[in-house]
């Protein structure tokens, strides 16, 4: 690390918080000098020192006290307050023209967010709008795959990742709670420009309004000129654009015919055959048959009437079978256990490629009749999907220290640091093989000069390597299903977000788009008995909730509010019904749950846990 630091002093920003070097750093502080005017230091609640710089609101692990040849800060402080002045001065931040004026306006904090936060113990007052500023951020549906793609550790990292879910669920008191939280403040500190100018959809279309912790808009005095600024430049469009992207799509799916019969995919699907059955009738259809008819799922010895209830349960069982990596076709990517990739061990499976033209069939058939899948795939399968090429970036989500390791050699000078030829080994039937990246590659030696071609030609060998035929038939078979010029407005990640929706319960989402039916309403007690105990399940136990009233486990990209029933938008419902010797029961097709009215919590509780972990079939009134 000290190596690169020094070859180029850009590398610090990547390594200010490996904890090796502040600890080798902070040997060198003379300790029996008194902290520079406006610092402080402060312990986190693991007992963990850090320095606050209150003349820029800025935090370091880095002791200000390391003898430096020419008096100054480091470089990297300097260049952090640098920054500081600068973008208060562009949003209209904190100026002393402003204060002049008498607006109360809040300096953007340095490069660590809840610094500012920090700042409330002080007496330093800090506006709602700005905390909820980072609540909303995180409240994001597809927050946790935006922080990944900065801070890939957070995959493996389970405590940070609820904390942050915590954050989710309590809004401002979690994030009080959580503001002295020393992982938590550098995450959100490479979040910086991104939090300051997000805005939530609802103030997107309501600028007068701004993000309350339970998700609805209410009044704010947020007119000031450097909010407004803050607004203009806010990334949001990207949200509106994907949601207007996929109204879109789905509309000319229904113009083209796409499952809109009249015909009719009838599949008899027996639960202890569950995958053998649906592949020996899903490949019995031709082409046509896929893309016009509509789909019709029973399950033998069950007389639910399949208005989508069945359907959704038949795809969210079908793909847990089918992806997963016990039966050979797929395995789980490099860096975690929740992403799964082809296997190049698929090749012993019996009929393979079939069975991967199939998985194709079902993605397509997923995404025509709009049910989600539990399933995630890691982003090069995405991309292999809609025939796009992989870049280097892409191998972070396979394989994070192959990554690193092409990473490096691009950002640095490899003449005289590496000998290496346009080859590579790789394992084949047990035995270990050299083969040639190129024509004459194993004479072709790496440069500086070419390092670039190497580099393009290892990704593709790593993202290709023994899953060649495997795509391909996986491709063909998607196509089979659905018209590629339709899925091309999709790039790779809203591609995910379309077919696998998100894995993380918003409580607050959820409760804000719930509908009550006989007597029941969001007050009530039974029904506030009811918020409280899915707020106490985890979310493993909230998902399985979600699954037995809606039929998968899967929340749309675009939240609750696009739950989908029998017959379009249905949004969850709580409806008041039978004795309370009753178990809760549900309308998978109308996401509605017939509820009791339970005397106590305790047993409203325990009668929910009871129906949502043994209750696993359809029935008919």
């Amino acid at each position: 690390m000290i190596l690169k630091v020094r070859r180029d002093a850009r590398n610090f920003e990547r390594y200010q918080h490996n904890r090796d070097l502040v600890n080798f750093i902070n040997m060198f502080a003379d300790t029996q000098l008194e902290l520079p005017r406006g610092w402080e230091i402060k312990t986190d609640q693991q007992g963990k020192s850090f320095f606050v710089d209150h003349n820029s609101r800025a935090t370091t692990f880095i002791d200000p006290r390391i003898p430096l040849q020419n008096g100054r800060l480091p470089n990297h402080l300097m260049h952090r307050q640098h920054l500081q002045r600068l973008r208060s001065y562009s949003a209209g931040e904190a100026s002393e023209v402003s204060r002049n004026r008498g607006t109360s306006l809040l300096a953007r904090p340095g490069h660590n967010l809840v610094a500012a936060i920090r700042s409330q113990h002080q007496h330093e007052s800090l506006p709602l709008a700005y905390n909820d500023k980072i609540v909303a951020f995180l409240r994001q549906p597809n927050i946790f795959e935006m922080l990944q793609e900065r801070q890939p550790s957070l995959a493996r990292n389970h405590t940070l990742r609820e904390k942050i879910h915590y954050i989710r669920t309590e809004g401002n008191n979690g994030l009080q709670k959580l503001s002295y939280d020393a992982d938590l403040v550098i995450l959100l500190s490479l979040f910086e420009e991104e939090i300051m100018s997000y805005v939530p959809l609802q103030a997107a279309f309501h600028p007068g309004y701004s993000f309350s912790p339970r998700c609805s808009p209410c009044s704010s005095p947020q007119n000031s000129p450097g909010l407004q600024r803050a607004s203009v430049r806010a990334p949001s469009p990207y949200r509106r654009d994907f949601e207007a992207k996929l109204r879109n799509f789905y509309r000319k799916l229904e113009a083209k015919g796409f499952g809109q019969g009249p015909g009719k995919i009838k599949l008899v699907i027996r639960r202890d055959h569950l995958l053998e059955g649906t592949f020996n009738q899903v490949m019995a259809y031709s082409r046509k048959e896929l893309q016009r008819n509509k789909l019709y799922i029973t399950f033998v010895g069950e007389e639910g009437l399949d208005y989508s209830g069945p359907s959704r349960e038949f795809f969210f069982l079908l793909s847990q079978e089918l992806f997963n990596p016990y039966y050979g076709l797929f395995e789980y990517s490099a860096n975690d256990t929740y992403t799964v990739q082809i296997s190049p061990m698929s090749a012993f499976v019996e009929n393979h490629l079939e069975w991967f033209r199939f998985s194709g069939r079902i993605l397509g058939l997923a995404l025509i009749h709009q049910f989600l899948l539990d399933a995630f795939f890691t982003r090069p399968f995405y991309k292999a999907l809609l025939r796009l090429p992989c870049d280097l970036s892409d191998l972070e989500y396979l394989d994070e220290e192959f990554h690193q390791s092409l990473q490096w050699m691009k950002d640095n000078n490899i003449t005289d640091i590496l000998d290496l030829t346009f080859t590579v080994n790789e394992e084949v039937f047990g035995q270990v093989t050299e083969r040639e990246l190129k024509s004459g590659g194993a004479n072709t030696q790496v440069t500086e000069k070419n390092k670039k071609e190497y580099i393009e030609r290892m990704v593709k060998w790593r993202v290709e390597r023994g899953v060649v035929q495997q795509t391909e038939a996986l491709v063909r078979g998607f196509y089979e299903v659905i018209d590629s010029r339709l899925v091309s407005v999709f790039d790779a990640r809203e591609l995910e977000l379309v077919i696998a929706g998100t894995a993380e319960i918003d409580l607050n989402d959820w409760r804000n788009n719930t509908e009550y039916r006989g007597g029941y309403h969001d007050g009530h007690l039974v029904i506030c008995w009811f918020w409280a105990a899915v707020e106490h399940f985890n979310n493993e136990q909230r998902l399985r909730l979600l699954q037995f009233v809606t039929g998968t486990s899967s929340v749309p990209y675009e939240g609750f509010t696009a739950l989908r029933g029998s017959n379009g938008l249905r949004r969850f419902c709580i409806e008041k019904w039978g004795k309370i010797t009753s178990l809760p029961r549900a309308h998978t097709c109308f996401n509605r749950l017939d509820l009791p009215p339970y005397p106590s919590y305790s047993m409203l509780h325990e009668k929910l846990l009871t129906a949502v972990e043994e209750t696993s079939t359809f029935g008919l009134e």
